[in-house]
This record gives C-alpha cells, structure tokens and sequence, in this order.
C-alpha cells in the first residue's frame, strides 16, 4: 500500500474536490467551509495548517497567506460516505473570514431576511494591505 492510499479512501468530487469544514478544535464552532483537492489535502497533512483549493483563482490557498490567520490542524476526519472532510483546528488570531469575523457563518435568518449578527473583530482593509 503507498503512503497515499489514505488519499484513495476519499470520495472526490468529479472535477477531483470535497468540501471541507473548517471547526474550532475547542469549543466546536464551524468557522468556514472551502474545497480541497488532493494536493490541497496531502499538503494540509505535510504542514499542519490548513491548505484549500481557490475554484475561483483556480489554485491551492494556504489559509492565512496573506491575513496572517492560519489554521493549526489538530485533527481531520472524513465522513460517513467519505465525501466530506472534517478540519477540527486553531484558528490563530481568532478570525477565519475575510469580512473580518470570527466564523464566515455571521449571518442569521430573521423573520424571512438574513442579519449579520456577530461583529466585525478587524477591519478587512487592516487585514489585506493590498
């Protein structure tokens, strides 16, 4: 058996990806979801943080590149029909959105609209200098 057959056990997608849900190793708050490939998820074991697949820049995304806020992985599980990882992580600097936000999931429905309802914990101009 290589040393990726742990790769093989995932069921990718038809264009090679699966979601992976980004969850606070602590308190068990989903912070994001993203997409992995393979390379994604194989370099992801290799350096310990978390490393997705940008669908929209079409290339591999180390969390926190460029803001500084990257994901310390404790442990990753797949789900029951394999089709879905499970990141359990350290969210350094406690924000994994780009608005700014502690979660990417701020927004609630509320009487038929969506409200953000949790704060702004850094403005986003502050955390991508571009």
């Amino acid at each position: 058996m290589s040393n990726d057959a742990w790769l093989n056990k995932v069921n990718w997608s038809e264009d090679g990806l699966v979601p992976a849900i980004a969850q606070d190793a602590e308190n068990g708050d989903i912070l994001m979801v993203a997409w992995m490939n393979r390379d994604a998820l194989k370099q992801t074991v290799q350096l310990g943080e978390a490393v997705y697949w940008s669908r929209s820049r079409k290339k591999l995304w180390h969390k926190g590149e460029e803001s500084g806020h990257t994901q310390k992985v404790k442990e990753i599980r797949l789900d029951c029909d394999e089709d879905v990882v499970l990141l359990k992580i350290e969210q350094v600097g406690g924000i994994a959105c780009h608005t700014g936000r502690r979660s990417c999931f701020f927004q609630r429905l509320d009487k038929g609209q969506w409200v953000a309802v949790d704060p702004v914990l850094k403005d986003p101009h502050e955390i991508y200098k571009k």
